[in-house]
Order: structure tokens, then C-alpha cells, then sequence
């Protein structure tokens, strides 16, 4: 048991630093977008790469965890994102900034798929659930980054110096942690695709995420954009900082809260904060009034990747690799269509209006996952 708890803390530690170096990337498109002297359309348009790039990275991710031990993909994509963000903070071109952000893309999905799936290999280990604190870890990371580049973004410092201290520390922690982690964790069965009709649990599971993932992706890549261009905030980063505070927050407390309200009352009071949070933050666009509508969307959307992932690793179709592959694809999609649709709304109306469509996505959350809970009880009478 004492080798699991290694290995337990071993993995949060890699999904911390895959967090602290998502949110240092993120943190920093506002000044990606003024270096580059880029509007809202064209930076929707330099966004799109990155779930592009990430559909690249699932199909090479769902082979990996089929043929290699977890912790090889983990560490190598570890490694390789962070080395990116270097790329990119030493460009002066458009095109050679796609790229860079094409293989930050690409990595960071391989390193999510497969540090997910050895989650759930650490949980048969656990009569509680623990996959939440994992997504904890990682939210936690993403306000540590954050933090750390509002740090930076305060005292004027470059792009390039700030990435740079954050890859030094990631790759040391990588190098160190690789040796923690589960080995011999490959799937054996359940890892190719069926072609044919859909399998309906694990679609109804990817439109959740895909919802989800839409309104994620618009506070990962414009909260700070928001905080910037409609509240005229110096410091861009407090609404994005609140966000994920909160998202961090409700991770850790979310295998608490599941035992007492239910999993079901947790999709519904998800999808109704992501709505209130930014129907509140587009109707009264005050400084502290948007954060607490932000704080109100992290809470809402912290839930459903941990708690969608879960319930795709017991599906009896696929291995859990597989399984998550599949339904990061429907999130795949939804980063896709989520931010670059807000940059292109934005030029159009306004980014304030924009963010209707986050409250839209949280409506929605609503009937879908009633649907699929409706659908799982005539499953299991059957």
C-alpha cells in the first residue's frame, strides 16, 4: 500500500505541473495577442491549431497507451510540451507561433489521455474515489501558474524569461517523479476502435464533455482577454486567477460533495452554475461582479471532465484508455469550436456578448446529462 500512495502522489505531481504550465500558456495570450498586434477574429483564427493539433494527438495517444506503460508517454509529453512554450515565446512570426502552439497542443493531449488512464488505474486501489483529486491537482497547478504569471506580467517581465523558469522546474520535476509512477499498467484488451454505429453510453458521455469543453475553452483562452478589453483591468489575470481558484477548490471537495448529493444532482447544479456565473458576468460587466460569475463558472465546470472520464473507464466496449480517448475527442471538438466561435462573435458584436454562448453551453449541460441518466437506468432494468 505504501508503494500506491507513491505512486498516487507521484501522478498528482505530473498533473499539477501539466496544469501550472496549461495556465502559464493561457495566462499569457493577452500578450501574445498585443506582441503580435492581433484582433479578436485573427487570434480565434491562431486558436484553432490547438484542438486541430489535439485531434493529431488523441489518435497517437490512444495507440501509445495500448502499446507502452503510462508513465513513458507522461514524462516524454511532459518534457516536450514545456519545451514548447519555449518555441513559442522566442518567435517573431505568425506562422512559426502556430507551430509552436501546434506542438504544445499536441503534447498536452497525449500527457492528458494517458495520466488519466493511469488514474484509474490508481483508483482500483482506493474504496473511495480519488479521480477528482486529481483534477484538483491540476486546477491547483493552474492557479500556482497564474499566480505565478501575474507575478510576472506585474513586475514586466519578458515571455521568454518567465517560460523559461517555468520549463527548468517542470523538466527537473518530470525527471525526478518518472520513477513514481505505475508501471506495467498497459491494457491488454478493448483498445481498437469499432467502427459502426455509436456506442450510445459513450456518446451521450462525449456531448457532456463537448458542452463542457466549450465553456472551458472560452474561460482558458478569453477570461483574461475579458478582464482586459470589457473591464479595462491592468492586470488581466485576477478573472482568470478567480476561475480557477474555484475550479481547483470544487475539485478537491467534488468526491466529498458526490457522496452526499449524488452524481446526478452534480451535472445539474454544474450546468446551472456555468449558466448564472456568465449570464451575470455579460448583464452586469462590473469588476466584482464578473468575478464572482467567474468564480461561480469554475465551480460549474470542475465536475464533469473527472466525473465524465470515470464513468467512460467502465465502459464494457473499450479498455479505459480507449474509452477516454474516445470521449477526449468529443472535447477535442468542443475546445475546437468553443473559443475560435467566441473570437469571431466578438468581432462581430462584442466579446461581452460572446460569452452568452458559455451560459448557453451551461443550459444545456442540464437536459443532456437527464438524458443520460435516463438512458443508464433503462440499461441497468434491462
Amino acid at each position: 500500500m505504501e508503494a500506491i500512495k507513491k505512486n498516487r502522489l507521484a501522478l498528482g505531481a505530473f498533473f499539477f505541473i501539466y496544469g501550472f504550465n496549461f495556465a502559464t500558456w493561457t495566462s499569457r495570450i493577452p500578450t501574445i495577442k498585443e506582441v503580435f498586434n492581433l484582433n479578436d477574429a485573427q487570434l480565434g483564427s491562431i486558436l484553432m491549431i490547438m484542438p486541430v493539433s489535439s485531434i493529431t494527438g488523441l489518435a497517437v495517444s490512444g495507440w501509445m497507451v495500448s502499446k507502452f506503460e503510462n508513465r513513458i508517454p507522461i514524462v516524454a509529453s511532459t518534457i516536450i510540451l514545456t519545451l514548447s512554450l519555449l518555441f513559442i515565446a522566442s518567435q517573431h512570426s505568425v506562422i512559426m507561433l502556430v507551430v509552436g502552439i501546434g506542438l504544445f497542443a499536441f503534447f498536452m493531449r497525449i500527457l492528458n489521455i494517458s495520466a488519466n488512464t493511469q488514474s484509474l488505474y490508481v483508483q482500483k486501489f482506493f474504496n473511495k474515489n480519488i479521480v477528482g483529486s486529481f483534477h484538483g491537482l491540476w486546477s491547483l497547478g493552474g492557479v500556482c501558474g497564474v499566480l505565478f504569471s501575474t507575478l510576472m506580467v506585474k513586475n514586466g517581465i519578458g515571455l521568454f524569461e518567465h517560460f523559461i523558469t517555468v520549463s527548468i522546474v517542470t523538466i527537473v520535476m518530470a525527471l525526478l517523479g518518472y520513477r513514481f509512477l505505475i508501471q506495467n499498467d498497459k491494457s491488454v484488451s478493448g483498445n481498437k476502435l469499432i467502427f459502426g454505429k455509436p456506442d450510445k453510453y459513450i456518446m451521450m458521455l462525449g456531448i457532456m464533455v463537448f458542452l463542457a469543453a466549450i465553456s472551458e475553452g472560452g474561460m482558458f483562452d478569453w477570461s483574461g482577454v475579458y478582464f482586459k478589453d470589457v473591464l479595462k483591468s491592468d492586470v488581466f489575470t485576477y478573472g482568470y486567477l478567480i476561475f480557477m481558484s474555484c475550479m481547483a477548490l470544487s475539485r478537491f471537495l467534488s468526491d466529498y460533495f458526490l457522496e452526499i448529493i449524488g452524481i446526478r444532482r452534480t451535472y445539474f447544479l454544474s450546468g446551472a452554475f456555468v449558466f448564472l456565473g456568465t449570464l451575470i458576468s455579460v448583464l452586469f460587466p462590473s469588476f466584482y461582479v464578473v468575478l464572482v460569475g467567474f468564480c461561480l463558472i469554475g465551480f460549474g465546470t470542475a465536475a464533469i471532465f473527472p466525473l465524465t472520464f470515470s464513468m467512460a473507464g467502465k465502459s464494457t466496449k473499450y479498455s479505459p484508455g480507449m474509452a477516454i480517448s474516445i470521449v477526449a475527442t468529443y472535447s477535442t471538438i468542443g475546445f475546437l469550436i468553443g473559443p475560435p466561435l467566441i473570437g469571431y462573435l466578438s468581432y462581430m458584436f462584442s466579446l461581452r456578448y460572446a460569452f452568452l454562448l458559455l451560459s448557453l453551453m451551461g443550459f444545456l449541460m442540464i437536459p443532456v446529462s437527464k438524458l443520460f441518466f435516463d438512458f443508464q437506468d433503462k440499461q441497468n432494468d434491462s
